[in-house]
């Protein structure tokens, strides 16, 4: 019997709130945080889903209530299944094409791990977003710059969890790390 049929309802939703907790640790340590990512079973599926799907409401979001002064848009020409494409799809090649490399290369991540690591690394962009949506009520037109530094810290935060946590992952240097992406 595995461990999934023997956990009773309630200790499912107390693992993943544990899992999605966990997930704001990994993102401010994620030297330890990563580690235990996997060596511990400290993530889920169900959390790393959960956070994917923040990813694609929060673009939505950021589509909707970003004043016009920052973000036109024009709805009736919107498709909304094309814009979660736009998150989901280079999501899911990234995955597979980082497994494929590092199944050649000998990298220690399984599909679902990279799948993880990947999704609570994209933690930093739900809150970017939460806070562009903020600012741009507050600046106007010519603070604009400061919304795109903002947008960039986080999404450079974002990065570095993503290196740092593949790095973990596979057991792989920077460099391996790095190569393994871009290729």
């Amino acid at each position: 019997m595995t461990l999934a049929a023997k956990l009773t309802d309630k200790q499912k939703w107390q693992r993943l709130l544990s899992s999605l907790r966990y997930s704001l640790y990994v993102i401010f340590h994620p030297f330890d945080g990563f580690w235990d990512l996997s060596r511990e079973k400290r993530g889920s599926l169900g959390a790393a889903n959960i956070i994917v799907f923040l990813v694609l409401l929060v673009r939505l979001l950021s589509m909707q209530f970003t004043p016009f002064l920052f973000m036109n848009v024009y709805w009736p020409s919107v498709n909304i299944i094309q814009q979660c494409l736009a998150v989901l799809l280079p999501l899911l090649f990234f995955v597979a094409g980082n497994w494929g490399l590092t199944t050649l290369f000998e990298g220690k991540g399984t599909a679902k791990n990279i799948y993880i690591y990947t999704s609570y690394s994209l933690l930093p962009l739900i809150f970017s977003n939460y806070i562009y949506i903020a600012l741009s009520y507050v600046f106007s037109q010519s603070e604009a710059s400061f919304l795109s530094i903002i947008n960039a810290v986080f999404l450079l935060w974002a990065a570095v969890l993503l290196l740092k946590g593949l790095e973990i992952l596979h057991e792989y240097s920077l460099k391996q790390v790095i190569l393994s992406i871009i290729s």
